[in-house]
């Protein structure tokens, strides 16, 4: 919860707003509504360096500098919703559950 939180806040001072989200232990899936006035990777950046800077100093050792270490990866998928957007809307609240799903069959072959 409290990460969803801090995604939230960060994104609403781009007026952005998270629609629906879900925290895997490796990855996040969020549907944001982001005005035309902001491109997306400014958006994203935002996100993403903000959110590091405040994990590190959330979670980090409080002796240990974090200049010049990586929480994220570099890249990310993005893809424009239009009349499917229910349809992600539930691929991210399940995805948690599909992933399992993935991972039982790979344990079969």
């Amino acid at each position: 919860k409290h990460l969803g939180e801090v995604f939230r806040r960060l994104a609403s001072q781009k007026e952005s707003r998270i629609l629906e989200g879900h925290l895997m232990p490796d990855h996040v899936h969020m549907l944001i509504s982001i005005p035309p006035k902001y491109a997306v990777s400014q958006v994203i950046g935002y996100i993403k360096g903000k959110s590091a800077i405040h994990l590190a100093r959330v979670y980090g050792e409080k002796k240990q500098s974090f200049v010049g270490q990586h929480f994220w990866a570099r890249g990310y998928f993005v893809s424009t919703v239009g009349r499917d957007e229910t349809m992600i809307r539930e691929y991210i609240r399940h995805q948690e559950q599909e992933d399992q799903r993935v991972e039982q069959m790979n344990l079969w072959q």
